[in-house]
């Protein structure tokens, strides 16, 4: 099996059996490539590729300069792409089976305090039309811990604030339930129902219901600049982002004893390990665990 035929089926597989986003696929995509790059020097298509090979590879992309992080996601790509090639029966045993994944030191992720939150909701001027938007796009985001993608998304027909929940479309098109608090409620209710209504909206973009002044949904990155302009008008230093309001959601929820369990669903993490960072984030609230929890303290 040649690379281009091998990777063109390895896209559609991700797509079709997957059902991972566009830039997953991309992702993984670019990572095969090195792959192929590296493979190609030394004359071997997909199938000829052994495990010692594969760890030479791995080395050689490690003295690119590539941070362990990177060389995860990459023996991620490699994994999926031999777990691929079997299925098809392209090959009959895996290489990468026994590859081991280099030591990844995990960053923890910024959080805000409470008070930093309302002082960046506080400054919002709510005199001008995009400001009740904005609050309201805040005040959901660390309501509900979403990610800036399922933020845009949000559709006016996944609301049902009736009964304090909306309805997410996650990562690889997972749907989820998340609680929505009355603080949150009550700045959407103000957005759809007093300044939303009033705005000429473009054809197709009729159930989103965050838009812009033009009527059409709005893109990811005009998030992150309401963001970063709000942090520099109270003289935040922190360096934030949609997704510190995700980070903050989560670990407000643990330190206040919230369920791991619980919080992993809210989060749409498909594994309980991911959300197990939010448990290392303050060491006050790890010792009073201890002190509360423990018999012998």
């Amino acid at each position: 099996m040649e690379w281009q035929q091998a990777i063109k089926g390895f896209k559609s597989y991700l797509k079709l059996e997957k059902s991972l986003s566009k830039n997953s696929i991309e992702a993984y995509s670019r990572d095969i490539d090195k792959l192929k790059q590296f493979a190609m020097q030394q004359m071997l298509d997909p199938e000829k590729i052994t495990l010692q090979q594969l760890r030479q590879f791995l080395t050689w992309v490690a003295e690119l300069g590539m941070i362990p992080s990177s060389q995860a996601r990459i023996l991620s790509g490699i994994k999926a792409f031999y777990k691929y090639l079997l299925a098809e029966d392209e090959i009959k045993a895996d290489p990468s089976e026994l590859l081991e994944s280099p030591k990844i030191r995990r960053k923890l992720p910024d959080t805000l305090s409470k008070e930093e939150i309302d002082k960046l909701i506080a400054a919002i001027d709510l005199s001008r039309p995009d400001g009740q938007r904005n609050k309201a796009m805040l005040e959901v985001l660390y309501s509900c811990g979403l990610r800036v993608s399922e933020l845009t998304e949000l559709k006016i027909s996944n609301l049902y604030l009736e009964i304090d929940f909306i309805k997410v479309l996650g990562k690889g098109s997972k749907e989820r339930l998340v609680p929505i608090g009355s603080h949150a409620i009550k700045a959407l209710q103000i957005w759809l129902n007093e300044v939303r209504v009033h705005i000429p909206i473009k054809k197709g973009e009729e159930d989103y219901v965050f838009l812009n002044r033009r009527g059409a949904h709005l893109s990811r990155i005009f998030v992150f600049m309401v963001i970063k302009q709000l942090a520099e008008q109270i003289g935040l230093k922190k360096k934030i982002s949609p997704h510190t309001f995700r980070h903050s959601f989560a670990t407000h929820l643990i330190e206040g004893g919230a369920d791991l369990r619980a919080v992993q669903e809210m989060l749409g993490h498909e594994s309980i390990t991911t959300t197990e960072i939010y448990t290392h984030l303050d060491r006050n609230y790890l010792k009073s665990t201890i002190i509360q929890f423990h018999p012998r303290s």
